[in-house]
Order: C-alpha cells, then structure tokens, then sequence
C-alpha cells in the first residue's frame, strides 16, 4: 500500500510540474510535450506522457506513465502495474530528429496475495535510455526507438528495448 501510495504521490506531483512549469506571464506553455504507446521499454506495455523541462524542444525533460498486463497461473489471476518515471535528455542539430539518452526508475505493483509470483518480482527497477526519437517542432506524429538496458535486485539485461508511437503537441 506504501509504495501505490508513493507512486501515485510522485506521479501527481510530476503532472503537476509540467502543468505550472514554462509559463510565462502570456499564459504559454512549454513547446514539446508528447502522449505516447509504448511496446517494450520500461512500461513492458505502456501510455506515457512525456514533457521538455525548458521551452527549447531539446535539453531536460521528464516522462510518467501507466502499462501492466494479466498474469495467472493454476486459476489464480492478477494484474501487474508498470510504472515507468525517468528523466531524459535530447540532443539534435535540427527540430525534428533527436538522440535521446535517459534514466530513471520503474515500480512493479503486484497483489500481494498472488501465489505465481517470487518474492522479488514485486519491486522497483532502474532502466537507462538509449535512443532516437522524431518529434516534429510544429506538432504532430511522434516515434522513438530505444535500447533500455535494466537492473534491479540480482538482475541485469542490456540488451532490452522498445518502440513508441504517438502525438506530440
């Protein structure tokens, strides 16, 4: 219950930020700011919102989002929550192509009372992120494709990835 509570804490207070953070006395918000599915990656399967940190459409930026699936073994059935948060980074020479370098952390919720799991399945994650992204300056289709090796309690696989479809705005 701790840690729902304190994913949901973290999440809020990000979304948030990005509401009240680049505005300027005219009202304008920052510039870059996506909403995007992604298959693989930190979320395994995921919606995420994704937001530039200044009002440049490169540098520091942020990302929250919500993926799972259903998992069940001898008639007993649950849901696992993926909840990816990271801080990322992107560099490019010109408004649209852009290389993405990242980190951040991923807590898996899983009910506590489902017997197919181990121990240490319900836990958090780190992952780091490596990748292109083509996020348009004027708005409009967004992609990425990264490597997102991951680490956590007795684990580490560098060679995991994902790709993302969605709108930038």
């Amino acid at each position: 219950m701790k840690k729902i509570f304190f994913t949901c804490l973290i999440s809020s207070l990000f979304l948030n930020a990005s509401a009240q953070y680049g505005k300027d006395g005219s009202g304008s918000t920052a510039p870059a700011k996506a909403v995007f599915f992604e298959v693989g990656g930190p979320g395994l399967a995921s919606i995420n919102y994704d937001m530039r940190f200044t009002k440049s459409e490169k540098g520091i930026g942020g990302r929250v989002g919500f993926g799972g699936f259903s998992l069940g073994a001898n008639g007993d059935r649950t849901t696992v929550l993926f909840i990816p948060l990271g801080i990322n980074y992107l560099l490019g020479k010109d408004e649209k192509h852009y290389f993405e370098l990242g980190a951040g952390v991923t807590p898996v919720i899983v009910n506590e009372t489902f017997s197919g799991t181990k121990d240490d399945f319900n836990s958090t994650f780190g992952h780091l992120n490596i990748g292109y992204r083509l996020q348009p300056k004027e708005g409009g289709f967004f992609f990425r494709a990264a490597i997102n090796p991951v680490f956590g309690k007795g684990f580490f696989w560098p060679y995991y990835g994902g790709i993302a479809f969605g709108y930038k705005f």
